[in-house]
């Protein structure tokens, strides 16, 4: 299977599915001599793990990080650094239930990847999705928590929270407030509205869509001109989420109704006066705060009755079992921040190799 890798100086490839052994990823071109937090590589794991309650799946998976090469520690050092050989991360599936998958075998699921699969592979690993299960993400996330902290070298932070979810849309953002709810909202009204309506969909057997936004300080000058744009590298890395189906930068689709002198961001000698670029101009990033909102789909699995086709085309009815989350909000914020950071590593190095000379 090809594309399973990301990047081009910061590469990762993930490998695994959802209920084998295990999912993990191998990062190659990771600086040398980088300190290593495994307990905030492991925080960041816990943000996406199921289990905890709200929207998410009942699936128990500690989701432990296993750093198996390309980590050092030095005498009299308390944090292994890297040692620019490839880190390789591993990640064990605890709680996998495959025997809810039986019924399945032979059934594709509406809005799930198993009749793509077939028809692409003509084998497909039935068993909660295999590879195209959002379990892989957690492979993502350990990725994307060694790229943070090369990042937090250079001053450049990420942050994503949720904007709207299942039509309940956020009047405010306090941003300082992300981590007091379930939902990581910026409101904490519509957090509690946000609460009752997963409740009320559970209850009717399906599931919530939303869109998360997603802010990152960033320096002038990442990017490559035309097919290597900032934004497009973005794009590709947040729209390789499953659950993504949209994106969108700065002022988004709503400049398609401004004019020319409404969209553009005015330049003074202290900066610039609007935002509506999102942080970057002709595919490089300015200096300004990276902005970007992406639409999520709602989960397909759902317990409604819905209709389908077996591997023979026969027209079949299924209710779709297992552990399934309400909505990939919240678990789907921390991927999100990892694909940006994922982005942001590789053309942080590529930046390096731009120029020999400084002009004046």
């Amino acid at each position: 299977m090809a594309g399973n890798t990301f990047g081009k100086i910061f590469r990762v490839t993930t490998w695994g599915e959802s209920h084998g052994t295990a999912i993990g990823a191998v990062i190659d071109g990771c600086p040398a001599g980088v300190a290593i937090d495994i307990e905030e590589l492991q925080r960041e794991m816990a943000r996406r793990r199921p289990g905890q309650g709200g929207a998410s799946s009942p699936r128990q998976e500690p989701d432990r990080v296993e750093i198996l090469s390309g980590i050092f520690t030095l005498s009299g050092e308390k944090l292994p650094r890297t040692t620019g050989t490839p880190i390789s991360l591993v990640v064990y599936n605890k709680d996998a239930h495959s025997k809810s998958y039986d019924n399945l075998r032979d059934i594709f699921r509406p809005g799930h990847g198993d009749i793509t699969y077939q028809a692409k592979y003509g084998i497909r690993d039935h068993r909660g999705g295999g590879r195209a299960s959002a379990r892989e993400t957690a492979a993502r996330v350990a990725a994307g928590a060694i790229a943070a902290q090369v990042l937090g070298q250079q001053g450049i932070k990420v942050r994503a929270y949720t904007l709207a979810l299942g039509g309940v849309r956020v009047s405010r953002c306090d941003l300082s407030v992300i981590n007091d709810n379930l939902y990581c909202c910026p409101d904490p009204e519509a957090a509690k509205k946000m609460e009752k309506r997963v409740q009320e969909v559970r209850q009717q057997g399906d599931t919530l869509g939303g869109i998360v936004e997603i802010r990152a300080t960033c320096p002038a000058g990442l990017g490559e001109p035309v097919f290597d744009k900032l934004e497009a590298e973005l794009a590709h890395g947040l729209m390789s989420i499953g659950a993504v189906k949209g994106i969108e930068f700065g002022a988004g689709f709503a400049v398609a109704d401004l004019l020319g002198s409404e969209n553009n961001d005015s330049i003074v000698p202290g900066g610039f006066l609007g935002n509506n670029a999102g942080g970057i101009l002709a595919g490089i990033s300015s200096g300004q705060e990276l902005l970007i909102r992406v639409a999520v789909k709602p989960i397909p699995s759902i317990a409604k009755e819905q209709q389908t086709v077996n591997l023979v085309g026969e027209p079949v009815s299924i209710k779709v079992g297992g552990r399934h989350d309400i909505s990939a909000i919240p678990r789907v914020i921390p991927v999100c921040e990892a694909m940006v950071r994922l982005t942001l590593v590789d053309h942080l190095l590529r930046q390096r190799c731009s120029r020999l000379t400084v002009y004046p």
